[in-house]
């Protein structure tokens, strides 16, 4: 059905968005407007927030403290993006030039993770990562291997092994943050590059551009819409995280929706949390127009 047909049965339409509407208006965009209000209140006593329409959390919220929280929760949310990014185009590459019967597989591979819940995903993390993890089983076999390499040879056998910190520290943040994200890279990737008309890379090799020219050249200019819409989706949601910070982060390693997540529990501040809360949404919705205004200009230069 085109959109004219919509637009010619008015009423059918209304009659099938009326019950989605009803339940974003009544269980998000009203559970936002409140928090939204709470933002400009105060605590007037345990259990109660007067809205005086003050500024003060705002004004609180941009000091230099939380500020840099912000610009360093964006920094590692940019880092997350990117060795998605650089992990994810050969992966989606690999996914697209594959063999007919081994694609499914692979795909279902890709998506296998969303079937698990980031709970568990991020304790099997963990508990792959601590010091007495597999990780640092297999480090210190290769380690004890050495030393007895060494002595064998008639050198000084090494130290003993000491666990390597692989927990509770920025490197866990970020190896953290990509394991659960890279998924959201991987599959609007495989999407772009799966339209791609395979014909121009035959055409670009044939005439002499060599394999990697012709990636710069052909195929990451027309999977461009796809790497876009991948780092969107993948840096937005990474701007937000909380869980993989709280649990794998330590005290240093801490980002914006953990402070958030302060102000509403131990602190009790819910109006200068609703503050945080709402200006990493308005920082998100900054990238988002960003992102379409680049889309626009893009459309309009062709």
């Amino acid at each position: 059905m085109s959109l004219q047909d919509w637009k010619q049965h008015r009423r059918p339409f209304a009659a099938i968005a009326s019950a989605p509407l009803f339940w974003l208006v009544l269980f998000f965009l009203v559970p936002m407007g409140i928090v939204w209000l709470y933002s400009f209140g105060q605590n007037s006593g345990p259990a109660d927030i007067a809205i005086t329409g003050t500024l003060d959390n705002y004004k609180r919220a941009t000091e230099w403290l939380y500020l840099s929280i912000f610009g360093k929760s964006l920094a590692v949310a940019a880092l997350v993006t990117l060795i998605c990014l650089i992990i994810g185009f050969p992966v989606a590459m690999a996914i697209t030039f594959a063999a007919e019967k081994w694609r499914p597989w692979l795909l279902l591979a890709i998506m296998l993770p969303f079937w698990t819940n980031l709970l568990i995903r991020t304790y099997a993390l963990m508990m792959l990562m601590g010091s007495n993890g597999y990780a640092n089983r297999g480090l210190g076999a290769l380690w004890d291997g050495a030393s007895w390499l060494k002595t064998l040879v008639g050198l000084q056998p090494l130290e003993a092994w000491a666990p390597v910190p692989l927990l509770y520290n920025n490197f866990a943040v970020v190896l953290g943050l990509v394991y659960v994200h890279l998924p959201f890279m991987v599959l609007p990737l495989y999407s772009a590059l799966d339209r791609l008309d395979k014909s121009l890379i035959e055409a670009s090799l044939d005439l002499g551009a060599g394999h990697f020219r012709t990636l710069t050249k052909i195929v990451v200019p027309l999977a461009g819409p796809g790497i876009a819409a991948g780092v969107m989706i993948t840096l937005i949601p990474a701007l937000g995280a909380y869980l993989t910070p709280d649990l794998m982060g330590g005290t240093d390693s801490q980002m914006i929706a953990n402070v958030i997540e302060r102000q509403f529990k131990r602190a009790n501040d819910w109006p200068f949390g609703a503050a945080l809360s709402f200006l990493l949404i308005y920082a998100m919705f900054i990238l988002v127009a960003i992102q379409s205004l680049r889309g626009d200009r893009k459309k309009e230069a062709r």
